[in-house]
């Protein structure tokens, strides 16, 4: 029997269709053939725009919004999901949210940055949602890849055109001849060997175009990865038993009944079911 692994992402694919579409077609082209992949993006109507750039360049909205994360990691569980991917490189909640089930958790960012060590020295990131520099740092900081990063590039495109040739194949060699460009000088000036696509639209786009070197650094894949990595954590349970650690303030986990009355206590005991299949 396949594996069933739940797709989360940071957007609200509903009001992203050919995103949505593209990225289905691309996750069944890296998966097993008997692994389904359920996509599942945040509630409708989370943002004011089609894009939560608008908000999550403020770290108290991010945050907020990461409690449909936790939710919805809940449900997967709850639903029998064998593993969760969180299609967002800054992965909200990931280390909590790996406290509260027992299904493997793998994120963008984090996978991202640890297997860039196996095809480079240093790696940086490219992104249009540049308000959100500051998080960074601290980010990789706590992910334990501070030594190799060698920070961070304007990617040289917008969202909007990014989604523009997602939709329409006429713009999409305008949009990677740039990023290619903005990439090879980020490698030429800042050292970077690996290169890792901030956000999950540029990085789909990449993939489909096969773009695999940027100024001779490597392109980090992250849907491939993310769902490879997926897969193998859940074998990895299945032969060996290893799970995520239980020791300690960031790793022990609370009781499941306790966690089921703090967020009835706050109202988001019923957050987790609005999260629907996309």
């Amino acid at each position: 029997m396949g594996l069933r692994i739940w797709h989360q992402s940071f957007t609200v694919l509903q009001d992203l269709p050919p995103y949505r579409d593209a990225l289905r077609e691309r996750i069944a082209k890296v998966v097993r053939p008997d692994t389904e992949v359920v996509l599942h993006g945040q509630i409708p109507g989370t943002y004011p725009t089609d894009y939560p750039g608008t908000d999550i360049k403020y770290s108290t909205l991010y945050w907020m919004h990461g409690l449909q994360w936790i939710a919805a990691a809940r449900e997967a569980e709850r639903q029998g999901f064998d593993a969760m991917v969180l299609a967002s490189i800054p992965s909200p909640m990931i280390r909590d949210i790996r406290t509260l089930v027992d299904i493997p958790v793998i994120g963008y960012g984090e996978t991202a940055f640890h297997l860039s060590g196996l095809y480079g020295r240093k790696f940086g990131m490219l992104f249009f949602n540049t308000e959100r520099r500051d998080f960074w740092p601290e980010q990789v900081r706590q992910w334990g890849v501070a030594e190799r990063f060698a920070g961070i590039s304007e990617a040289g495109v917008t969202f909007r055109q990014v989604a523009e040739a997602l939709a329409d194949p006429s713009k999409r060699q305008e949009v990677i001849d740039t990023v290619v460009a903005t990439g090879a000088k980020m490698a030429h000036e800042m050292g970077a060997d690996v290169i890792v696509p901030g956000e999950m639209p540029l990085n789909l786009l990449l993939a489909m175009e096969g773009v695999n070197y940027m100024g001779g650094a490597t392109v980090i894949d992250g849907i491939a990865t993310c769902f490879k990595m997926a897969e193998t954590l859940v074998d990895l349970k299945k032969l060996s038993g290893m799970m995520p650690s239980k020791r300690g303030f960031f790793h022990d986990r609370p009781d499941p009944a306790r966690v089921d009355e703090v967020l009835k206590f706050y109202g988001l005991q019923d957050l987790g079911s609005r999260i629907k299949e996309d």
